[in-house]
């Protein structure tokens, strides 16, 4: 290794710059999808309840919390990246910037260029005498030449995939309603955010309802085959908090993830082919699940604006019974029965699910 390339990694290192796939498509992306929440969903669900139940200030508070989630979502990916504190109000400006100019797709440009103007900022902070204007200077200005240069391309590369996946999956919901759910499902489970993901590509419509459907079959499914090893305290916090709690257990053996990825193939198919579930709220819900009943509120949510935009009639028995088989009683029926085929032939065995 030269001195220069030694310099260098000494200097990364002194500012805490690590150029990893850990630090940016794990940390970053699953900050930023929290940083949705606060804004974008927790704004959305808000607005939801605030015109069914005719709470006016509950709409207006939803409205100004869904306008910040530009800034949100830097200042959490800025947080996971572990910015000085200069840096990372600077970034405040740079998530406006670039969600803005990156119009549908903004989170994913918000994503990509708040982790390179926090890194710059980050580069300078504190090298200087006159910091109080140096750092927030660079992170402002950095960011925001990054959003005017590349966050339209970014957003529009970003919404045209999303739509991709949308049209195949309206063109072939069999298939893509396979594929979407178990995908979705499975980066449900791994340390990386759905959330995120579904919101970076603006997941919505059947594929959205694809997506709900394999998350529903990972965090349900394996609370209920769990049940007897971790009991209601199991069932709580992956039901309606995370699957991703059986991590390290797949880790020691895949084969529990069989039944929850199997259980996403055939509910995936079913709420596109059978229930037409859609998802027509919040992007970032389609990768919720069941985490807080967000990906039901979602759909609620959905449904409601369909009903003010005179694109649905009304919500049916038929709507609720999808999205109650669907998120609920499919999974918590389907997984424990396939897992309970893998324990007879000794795929899976007593303790495998304990967390």
């Amino acid at each position: 290794m030269s001195t220069n390339e030694s310099h260098l990694k000494a200097f990364l290192k002194r500012k805490n710059i690590e150029i990893s796939l850990n630090r940016y498509s794990i940390d970053a992306l699953g900050a930023m999808a929290q940083g949705l929440f606060c804004s974008l969903l927790i704004g959305t669900i808000m607005s939801t309840l605030g015109r069914q139940f005719s709470i006016e200030l509950l709409v207006t508070i939803g409205g100004f919390a869904v306008k910040m989630s530009g800034p949100a979502m830097a200042i959490a990916i800025g947080s996971a990246l572990q910015c000085p504190r200069m840096v990372l109000f600077s970034l405040t400006v740079v998530g406006a910037a670039a969600n803005g100019l990156g119009g549908a797709g903004g989170p994913l440009a918000v994503l990509i260029i708040a982790i390179m103007a926090a890194e710059c900022g980050k580069a300078v902070s504190k090298e200087t005498k006159i910091d109080l204007l140096v750092t927030p200077f660079v992170t402002v200005f950095v960011g925001v030449a990054l959003s005017l240069a590349i966050a339209p391309p970014i957003g529009k590369a970003a919404i045209s995939l999303g739509n991709i996946i949308m049209l195949a999956t309206e063109l072939q919901p069999f298939i893509m309603g396979i594929v979407v759910s178990v995908l979705v499902g499975i980066a449900l489970t791994l340390p990386i955010s759905s959330a995120a993901i579904c919101a970076a590509l603006g997941l919505t419509g059947l594929a959205g309802g694809a997506a709900v459907a394999g998350c529903c079959a990972q965090m349900v499914g394996f609370a209920v085959m769990s049940y007897r090893e971790n009991g209601v305290g199991g069932l709580v916090s992956q039901g309606i908090g995370t699957s991703m709690l059986q991590l390290s257990n797949i880790v020691k053996n895949p084969r529990i993830w069989i039944a929850p990825i199997l259980t996403s193939a055939i509910t995936g198919p079913i709420a596109t082919c059978f229930f037409a579930l859609k998802m027509n709220g919040a992007a970032v819900s389609s990768g919720m699940g069941t985490c807080g009943f967000v990906g039901q509120l979602g759909v609620y949510s959905g449904w409601v604006n369909d009903l003010d935009q005179g694109t649905k009639e009304a919500i049916t028995s038929f709507d609720w019974l999808g999205l109650i088989m669907i998120s609920f009683i499919l999974p918590a029926i389907i997984c424990p029965l396939i897992n309970m085929v893998l324990r007879r032939i000794g795929w899976v065995k007593d303790g495998d699910l304990k967390i």
